[in-house]
């Protein structure tokens, strides 16, 4: 993405927890993203959010520490690092909120030329399984590496 990410984490042998923290005008802020499995073969939910209390990723909570598209540009290069890891897997991004989903349209449409070139991405509308467009009314992207 066109956007600073941060570079420092925290991850498990399998990569399927990085932390990371978000430094801003609210001080640090632990983030979680977490990549699980679903019921369908090859396809992983990332999950994404602040780190609470208890250690659970509070998706809902919204942070405002002014650093959205570093944030949002690090979770890029997590999937990019992850899907070369795993090359053969599906990554389900869908947004805790309708805003977020929506927040996440816009990311990615904004840096398409670029994200289309590593990545195949195919979103959930209402109807069906399509490929991504700008503009467009969505419940949840379904992204891959490209085999290239």
């Amino acid at each position: 993405m066109k956007y600073e990410s941060y570079s420092e984490f925290a991850f498990t042998e399998d990569f399927s927890v990085i932390d990371f923290i978000s430094i801003g005008k609210n001080g640090p802020i632990p983030k979680r993203i977490t990549f699980t499995t679903t019921e369908l073969e090859n396809v992983y939910n990332l999950a994404f959010g602040d780190v609470d209390l208890n250690g659970e990723i509070d998706d809902y909570r919204i942070s405002d520490n002014g650093d959205r598209n570093k944030i949002l540009s690090t979770v890029v290069k997590v999937v990019d690092d992850y899907t070369r890891k795993y090359p053969e897997r599906w990554i389900l991004i869908r947004g805790s909120t309708k805003e977020r989903t929506r927040l996440y349209r816009m990311a990615i449409g904004n840096n398409l030329e670029e994200l289309t070139s590593k990545f195949d991405i195919y979103v959930f509308t209402n109807e069906e399984l399509i490929v991504f467009a700008k503009n467009m009314e969505i419940n949840a992207f379904l992204i891959k590496r490209k085999n290239v």
